[in-house]
């Protein structure tokens, strides 16, 4: 288990590839930066009943 296995994280990082044992983010973190808070769809009103003849 070393530099040839693939399934290892010395592996990935050898062979320079991700997955499950090396795990990649996408973005790194910035030191400072304010988290994303996304807001709640808003909730549609109801249509008004119809009068009935």
């Amino acid at each position: 288990m070393g530099k040839g296995d693939r399934k290892t994280r010395r592996g990935k990082t050898y062979r320079g590839s991700y997955g499950n044992s090396r795990a990649h983010d996408a973005q790194p973190a910035v030191v400072g930066a304010k988290a994303t808070v996304t807001k709640p769809a808003a909730a549609k009103k109801a249509a008004p009943k119809k009068k009935s003849a």
